[in-house]
Protein backbone atom coordinates (compact mmCIF):
# COMPACT_ATOMS: atom_id res chain seq x y z
CA UNK A 1 0.00 0.00 0.00
CA UNK A 2 1.02 3.30 -1.06
CA UNK A 3 1.31 5.67 2.14
CA UNK A 4 0.84 8.96 -0.10
CA UNK A 5 0.82 11.06 3.52
CA UNK A 6 4.06 10.60 3.01
CA UNK A 7 4.86 12.24 -0.11
CA UNK A 8 3.62 15.82 1.38
CA UNK A 9 6.15 15.26 4.35
CA UNK A 10 9.83 16.36 3.43
CA UNK A 11 10.84 14.93 6.52
CA UNK A 12 9.62 11.67 7.07
CA UNK A 13 10.37 11.15 3.61
CA UNK A 14 14.23 11.82 4.40
CA UNK A 15 13.81 9.33 7.75
CA UNK A 16 12.72 6.76 5.08
CA UNK A 17 15.45 7.06 2.85
CA UNK A 18 17.69 4.54 4.21
CA UNK A 19 19.70 4.48 0.82
CA UNK A 20 20.31 7.95 -0.12
CA UNK A 21 18.00 7.32 -3.46
CA UNK A 22 16.33 11.21 -3.23
CA UNK A 23 19.79 12.51 -2.46
CA UNK A 24 21.40 11.07 -5.61
CA UNK A 25 18.44 11.90 -7.34
CA UNK A 26 18.90 15.42 -6.26
CA UNK A 27 22.46 15.49 -7.34
CA UNK A 28 22.17 14.25 -10.60
CA UNK A 29 23.23 17.61 -12.27
CA UNK A 30 26.05 18.29 -9.96
CA UNK A 31 27.36 14.32 -10.62
CA UNK A 32 27.25 15.03 -14.67
CA UNK A 33 29.77 18.07 -13.47
CA UNK A 34 31.87 15.80 -11.57
CA UNK A 35 31.63 13.26 -13.75
CA UNK A 36 32.95 15.63 -16.78
CA UNK A 37 35.36 17.03 -14.78
CA UNK A 38 36.82 13.64 -14.23
CA UNK A 39 37.03 12.42 -18.26
CA UNK A 40 39.15 15.55 -18.60
CA UNK A 41 41.59 14.73 -15.88
CA UNK A 42 41.62 11.74 -17.07
CA UNK A 43 43.07 12.70 -20.78
CA UNK A 44 39.32 12.25 -22.33
CA UNK A 45 39.82 15.17 -24.42
CA UNK A 46 43.00 15.12 -25.72
CA UNK A 47 43.11 11.68 -27.16
CA UNK A 48 44.14 11.47 -31.08
CA UNK A 49 41.65 8.89 -32.01
CA UNK A 50 42.95 6.60 -35.45
CA UNK A 51 38.87 6.42 -36.80
CA UNK A 52 36.33 5.42 -35.31
CA UNK A 53 36.04 1.64 -33.72
CA UNK A 54 34.25 -1.38 -35.76
CA UNK A 55 32.39 -2.32 -32.39
CA UNK A 56 32.07 -1.37 -28.88
CA UNK A 57 31.74 -3.65 -26.14
CA UNK A 58 30.49 -2.66 -23.31
CA UNK A 59 30.64 -4.86 -19.95
CA UNK A 60 29.71 -4.39 -16.42
CA UNK A 61 27.17 -5.34 -13.66
CA UNK A 62 23.80 -4.60 -13.03
CA UNK A 63 21.07 -2.52 -14.65
CA UNK A 64 23.74 0.41 -14.90
CA UNK A 65 25.41 -0.98 -17.23
CA UNK A 66 22.39 -2.35 -19.01
CA UNK A 67 21.08 1.06 -19.21
CA UNK A 68 24.15 2.79 -20.05
CA UNK A 69 24.71 0.27 -23.52
CA UNK A 70 21.31 0.64 -24.19
CA UNK A 71 21.56 4.86 -24.14
CA UNK A 72 24.99 4.61 -25.71
CA UNK A 73 23.60 2.80 -28.31
CA UNK A 74 20.52 4.57 -29.02
CA UNK A 75 22.53 7.95 -29.20
CA UNK A 76 25.44 6.27 -31.47
CA UNK A 77 22.68 4.99 -33.92
CA UNK A 78 24.19 3.24 -36.84
CA UNK A 79 27.49 4.95 -36.37
CA UNK A 80 28.63 2.02 -34.34
CA UNK A 81 26.64 -0.89 -33.03
CA UNK A 82 27.43 -1.05 -29.33
CA UNK A 83 26.61 -4.55 -27.40
CA UNK A 84 26.54 -5.41 -24.01
CA UNK A 85 28.30 -8.43 -22.56
CA UNK A 86 26.43 -9.98 -20.63
CA UNK A 87 27.91 -11.86 -17.48
CA UNK A 88 27.49 -15.50 -16.36
CA UNK A 89 27.91 -16.99 -12.93
CA UNK A 90 25.80 -19.02 -10.86
CA UNK A 91 24.92 -15.91 -8.44
CA UNK A 92 24.83 -11.97 -8.76
CA UNK A 93 28.20 -11.71 -6.47
CA UNK A 94 31.45 -9.47 -7.35
CA UNK A 95 33.72 -12.58 -6.87
CA UNK A 96 30.92 -15.06 -9.03
CA UNK A 97 30.58 -12.94 -12.40
CA UNK A 98 32.29 -13.92 -15.49
CA UNK A 99 32.93 -12.09 -19.14
CA UNK A 100 34.09 -13.59 -22.27
CA UNK A 101 35.02 -11.61 -25.29
CA UNK A 102 32.82 -12.74 -28.45
CA UNK A 103 35.87 -14.71 -30.69
CA UNK A 104 35.85 -11.89 -33.09
CA UNK A 105 36.81 -8.76 -31.00
CA UNK A 106 40.04 -7.74 -32.18
CA UNK A 107 42.34 -4.62 -32.57
CA UNK A 108 39.36 -2.28 -34.28
CA UNK A 109 37.36 -2.93 -31.44
CA UNK A 110 36.70 -0.81 -28.04
CA UNK A 111 36.14 -2.29 -24.81
CA UNK A 112 34.18 -0.13 -22.08
CA UNK A 113 34.06 -1.53 -18.88
CA UNK A 114 31.48 0.46 -16.16
CA UNK A 115 30.83 -0.76 -12.59
CA UNK A 116 30.10 1.39 -9.07
CA UNK A 117 31.81 -1.84 -7.61
CA UNK A 118 35.67 -2.29 -9.40
CA UNK A 119 36.57 -5.08 -7.18
CA UNK A 120 34.70 -7.95 -9.51
CA UNK A 121 37.97 -10.19 -10.33
CA UNK A 122 36.13 -11.28 -13.79
CA UNK A 123 36.00 -7.78 -15.52
CA UNK A 124 39.71 -7.37 -14.68
CA UNK A 125 40.14 -10.96 -16.21
CA UNK A 126 38.10 -9.51 -18.87
CA UNK A 127 40.48 -6.37 -19.37
CA UNK A 128 43.25 -9.04 -19.51
CA UNK A 129 41.90 -10.68 -22.14
CA UNK A 130 40.71 -7.22 -24.19
CA UNK A 131 44.69 -6.15 -24.04
CA UNK A 132 46.17 -9.40 -25.20
CA UNK A 133 43.79 -9.88 -28.44
CA UNK A 134 44.67 -5.66 -28.77
CA UNK A 135 41.31 -4.13 -28.11
CA UNK A 136 41.73 -0.69 -26.53
CA UNK A 137 39.90 -0.58 -23.02
CA UNK A 138 38.09 2.23 -21.38
CA UNK A 139 37.13 1.78 -17.74
CA UNK A 140 35.17 3.93 -15.67
CA UNK A 141 35.05 2.76 -11.81
CA UNK A 142 35.98 4.14 -8.37
CA UNK A 143 39.31 4.84 -7.77
CA UNK A 144 41.50 2.97 -6.03
CA UNK A 145 39.62 -0.32 -7.27
CA UNK A 146 41.36 -3.69 -8.46
CA UNK A 147 39.53 -2.77 -11.94
CA UNK A 148 41.98 0.42 -12.16
CA UNK A 149 45.10 -1.30 -11.55
CA UNK A 150 44.08 -3.75 -14.18
CA UNK A 151 43.48 -0.86 -16.69
CA UNK A 152 46.25 0.59 -16.21
CA UNK A 153 48.18 -2.83 -16.25
CA UNK A 154 46.42 -2.87 -19.88
CA UNK A 155 47.82 0.59 -21.34
CA UNK A 156 43.86 1.26 -20.94
CA UNK A 157 42.08 4.99 -20.40
CA UNK A 158 40.93 4.57 -16.49
CA UNK A 159 38.28 7.34 -15.06
CA UNK A 160 37.70 7.75 -11.67
CA UNK A 161 33.75 7.26 -11.16
CA UNK A 162 32.40 10.19 -9.43
CA UNK A 163 30.81 8.95 -6.20
CA UNK A 164 29.73 10.97 -3.18
CA UNK A 165 31.33 10.42 0.35
CA UNK A 166 27.93 8.89 2.11
CA UNK A 167 27.53 6.40 -1.23
CA UNK A 168 31.32 4.87 -0.10
CA UNK A 169 30.41 4.19 3.27
CA UNK A 170 26.60 2.78 2.16
CA UNK A 171 26.34 -0.47 3.84
CA UNK A 172 24.42 -2.69 1.63
CA UNK A 173 26.15 -0.87 -1.32
CA UNK A 174 24.14 1.54 -3.16
CA UNK A 175 21.57 0.13 -5.74
CA UNK A 176 22.51 -0.22 -9.41
CA UNK A 177 19.58 1.89 -10.18
CA UNK A 178 20.24 4.66 -8.08
CA UNK A 179 20.36 7.78 -10.16
CA UNK A 180 23.50 9.28 -8.99
CA UNK A 181 25.04 5.57 -10.48
CA UNK A 182 23.94 6.36 -13.73
CA UNK A 183 25.08 9.34 -14.36
CA UNK A 184 28.10 8.63 -12.55
CA UNK A 185 29.22 5.90 -15.34
CA UNK A 186 27.55 6.96 -18.35
CA UNK A 187 29.08 11.16 -18.21
CA UNK A 188 32.91 10.13 -18.63
CA UNK A 189 31.39 7.89 -22.09
CA UNK A 190 29.50 10.40 -23.24
CA UNK A 191 32.53 12.76 -23.14
CA UNK A 192 34.74 9.73 -24.75
CA UNK A 193 32.05 9.60 -27.75
CA UNK A 194 31.94 12.62 -28.08
CA UNK A 195 36.11 12.64 -29.29
CA UNK A 196 35.80 10.20 -31.10
CA UNK A 197 32.85 11.77 -33.17
CA UNK A 198 30.18 8.73 -32.36
CA UNK A 199 27.87 11.63 -31.01
CA UNK A 200 27.39 14.92 -30.26
CA UNK A 201 28.53 15.64 -26.47
CA UNK A 202 30.89 18.37 -26.31
CA UNK A 203 31.44 19.86 -22.22
CA UNK A 204 28.64 22.63 -23.03
CA UNK A 205 25.87 20.36 -24.14
CA UNK A 206 26.71 18.58 -20.90
CA UNK A 207 26.62 21.23 -18.53
CA UNK A 208 23.50 21.38 -20.28
CA UNK A 209 22.42 18.59 -19.43
CA UNK A 210 23.15 18.90 -15.20
CA UNK A 211 21.59 22.24 -15.78
CA UNK A 212 18.14 20.26 -16.91
CA UNK A 213 18.46 17.93 -14.07
CA UNK A 214 19.08 20.73 -11.98
CA UNK A 215 15.56 21.87 -13.56
CA UNK A 216 14.00 18.44 -13.17
CA UNK A 217 14.91 18.09 -8.96
CA UNK A 218 13.66 21.36 -8.32
CA UNK A 219 10.00 20.50 -9.91
CA UNK A 220 10.14 17.07 -8.22
CA UNK A 221 12.23 17.84 -5.10
CA UNK A 222 10.96 16.26 -1.53
CA UNK A 223 9.61 20.19 -0.79
CA UNK A 224 7.38 20.25 -3.78
CA UNK A 225 3.36 19.13 -3.02
CA UNK A 226 2.19 16.22 -4.65
CA UNK A 227 -0.25 18.80 -6.60
CA UNK A 228 2.61 20.44 -8.49
CA UNK A 229 5.32 17.51 -8.64
CA UNK A 230 4.71 15.67 -11.84
CA UNK A 231 6.99 12.91 -10.19
CA UNK A 232 4.97 12.59 -6.97
CA UNK A 233 2.39 12.99 -9.27
CA UNK A 234 3.26 9.47 -11.11
CA UNK A 235 3.95 7.79 -8.19
CA UNK A 236 0.69 8.47 -6.58
CA UNK A 237 -1.07 7.24 -10.05
CA UNK A 238 0.84 4.27 -9.95
CA UNK A 239 0.04 3.04 -6.25
CA UNK A 240 -1.87 -0.28 -6.77
CA UNK A 241 -1.23 -0.52 -10.59
CA UNK A 242 0.68 -2.44 -13.06
CA UNK A 243 2.83 0.33 -15.31
CA UNK A 244 2.23 -0.42 -18.79
CA UNK A 245 5.56 1.71 -20.23
CA UNK A 246 4.75 2.75 -23.48
CA UNK A 247 7.54 5.43 -25.28
CA UNK A 248 7.56 6.86 -28.62
CA UNK A 249 10.93 8.58 -29.96
CA UNK A 250 14.02 7.64 -30.27
CA UNK A 251 15.15 9.08 -27.10
CA UNK A 252 12.14 7.86 -24.89
CA UNK A 253 12.78 3.98 -25.21
CA UNK A 254 15.84 3.44 -23.15
CA UNK A 255 14.37 6.17 -21.20
CA UNK A 256 10.98 3.84 -20.74
CA UNK A 257 13.21 0.29 -20.29
CA UNK A 258 15.51 2.56 -18.04
CA UNK A 259 12.07 3.20 -15.68
CA UNK A 260 10.79 -0.16 -15.46
CA UNK A 261 14.77 -1.46 -14.52
CA UNK A 262 14.04 1.42 -11.56
CA UNK A 263 10.72 0.07 -11.13
CA UNK A 264 11.54 -3.56 -10.19
CA UNK A 265 15.22 -2.46 -8.30
CA UNK A 266 13.80 0.31 -6.00
CA UNK A 267 10.70 0.04 -5.48
CA UNK A 268 9.72 -3.84 -6.03
CA UNK A 269 7.48 -3.25 -8.51
CA UNK A 270 7.04 -5.27 -11.87
CA UNK A 271 6.11 -3.00 -15.27
CA UNK A 272 6.13 -3.63 -19.10
CA UNK A 273 7.53 -1.59 -21.57
CA UNK A 274 7.08 -1.31 -24.74
CA UNK A 275 7.83 0.76 -27.96
CA UNK A 276 4.85 2.85 -30.31
CA UNK A 277 3.18 1.73 -32.64
CA UNK A 278 3.80 -1.81 -31.84
CA UNK A 279 2.96 -1.61 -27.99
CA UNK A 280 -0.78 -0.96 -29.38
CA UNK A 281 -0.71 -4.80 -30.66
CA UNK A 282 1.51 -6.14 -28.26
CA UNK A 283 -0.61 -5.42 -25.54
CA UNK A 284 -3.91 -4.48 -26.83
CA UNK A 285 -5.29 -8.46 -25.30
CA UNK A 286 -3.29 -7.42 -21.69
CA UNK A 287 -5.62 -4.15 -21.70
CA UNK A 288 -9.06 -6.20 -22.80
CA UNK A 289 -8.12 -9.08 -19.86
CA UNK A 290 -8.37 -9.00 -16.55
CA UNK A 291 -5.93 -6.46 -15.46
CA UNK A 292 -8.06 -3.46 -17.24
CA UNK A 293 -9.37 -1.27 -14.82
CA UNK A 294 -12.97 -2.42 -15.86
CA UNK A 295 -12.46 -5.54 -15.49
CA UNK A 296 -14.11 -6.77 -11.97
CA UNK A 297 -17.30 -5.33 -11.49
CA UNK A 298 -17.29 -6.52 -8.01
CA UNK A 299 -14.16 -4.22 -7.23
CA UNK A 300 -16.80 -1.50 -6.16
CA UNK A 301 -17.79 -3.34 -3.34
CA UNK A 302 -14.79 -4.98 -2.27
CA UNK A 303 -14.36 -3.51 1.74
CA UNK A 304 -11.43 -0.98 1.22
CA UNK A 305 -10.00 -2.04 4.88
CA UNK A 306 -9.93 -5.43 4.66
CA UNK A 307 -9.55 -6.84 1.25
CA UNK A 308 -6.24 -5.91 -1.27
CA UNK A 309 -6.89 -3.90 -3.74
CA UNK A 310 -6.98 -5.84 -7.01
CA UNK A 311 -4.15 -4.95 -9.58
CA UNK A 312 -4.47 -3.14 -12.85
CA UNK A 313 -2.68 -2.16 -15.54
CA UNK A 314 -2.03 2.18 -16.13
CA UNK A 315 -0.41 3.32 -19.10
CA UNK A 316 2.44 5.54 -19.07
CA UNK A 317 3.03 6.90 -22.27
CA UNK A 318 6.66 8.46 -23.00
CA UNK A 319 7.58 11.01 -25.75
CA UNK A 320 9.96 12.48 -27.16
CA UNK A 321 9.06 14.76 -29.34
CA UNK A 322 7.78 13.78 -33.09
CA UNK A 323 9.70 14.35 -35.74
CA UNK A 324 7.54 15.56 -38.96
CA UNK A 325 4.45 15.24 -36.79
CA UNK A 326 4.22 11.58 -37.08
CA UNK A 327 2.63 10.09 -34.15
CA UNK A 328 0.73 6.72 -32.78
CA UNK A 329 0.33 9.12 -29.29
CA UNK A 330 -3.57 9.56 -30.59
CA UNK A 331 -4.00 5.57 -31.57
CA UNK A 332 -2.50 4.84 -27.72
CA UNK A 333 -4.61 7.11 -25.64
CA UNK A 334 -7.98 6.12 -27.71
CA UNK A 335 -6.60 2.34 -27.40
CA UNK A 336 -6.34 2.61 -23.28
CA UNK A 337 -9.32 5.06 -22.97
CA UNK A 338 -11.46 2.19 -24.59
CA UNK A 339 -10.49 -0.16 -21.73
CA UNK A 340 -11.49 1.84 -19.46
CA UNK A 341 -7.46 2.12 -18.66
CA UNK A 342 -6.27 5.23 -17.01
CA UNK A 343 -3.17 6.88 -18.89
CA UNK A 344 -0.11 9.11 -17.84
CA UNK A 345 2.00 11.07 -20.29
CA UNK A 346 5.72 12.66 -19.76
CA UNK A 347 6.87 14.78 -22.30
CA UNK A 348 10.05 16.65 -21.84
CA UNK A 349 10.19 20.26 -22.44
CA UNK A 350 12.43 21.72 -25.94
CA UNK A 351 16.35 21.03 -26.12
CA UNK A 352 18.45 18.41 -27.32
CA UNK A 353 18.21 14.84 -27.63
CA UNK A 354 20.62 14.21 -24.87
CA UNK A 355 19.03 16.82 -22.90
CA UNK A 356 15.32 15.60 -23.08
CA UNK A 357 16.75 12.36 -22.95
CA UNK A 358 17.94 13.37 -19.62
CA UNK A 359 14.77 14.87 -18.46
CA UNK A 360 12.85 11.91 -19.06
CA UNK A 361 15.01 9.71 -17.15
CA UNK A 362 15.51 12.13 -14.25
CA UNK A 363 11.59 12.49 -14.48
CA UNK A 364 11.16 8.60 -14.08
CA UNK A 365 13.49 8.39 -11.43
CA UNK A 366 12.03 10.58 -9.27
CA UNK A 367 9.45 8.95 -9.60
CA UNK A 368 10.61 5.31 -8.76
CA UNK A 369 11.99 6.90 -5.71
CA UNK A 370 8.81 8.26 -4.26
CA UNK A 371 7.03 5.24 -5.22
CA UNK A 372 9.64 3.03 -3.46
CA UNK A 373 9.47 5.48 0.00
CA UNK A 374 5.88 5.69 0.29
CA UNK A 375 5.52 1.64 -0.25
CA UNK A 376 8.33 1.04 1.87
CA UNK A 377 10.33 -0.65 -0.24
Amino acid sequence: MLDESLLDTPEALAEADHRALLRGAAEAGARVRTAARHATEAGVHELKPDGRPRAILLAGPGAAATCVADLLGTLAGTACPVTRLAPAGVAPAAGALRWELPGWAGSVDLLIVTTPDGSEPGLSLLVEQAYRRGCTVVAVAPAGSPLADAAGAAHGLFVPMATAPYEQDEQPPVAASAPGVLWALLTPLLALLDRIALITAPPEELERVADRLDHIAERCGPAVATYSNPAKTLAAELADSLPVIWTEGTSAGPAGRRFAAALAELAGRPSLVAELPEALAAHNALLAGPLAAGADPDDFFRDRVEEAPALHARVVLLRDRPIGGLTAAPAARELALSHDTPISELEPEAGDELVTLAELIAMTDFAAVYLALASGA
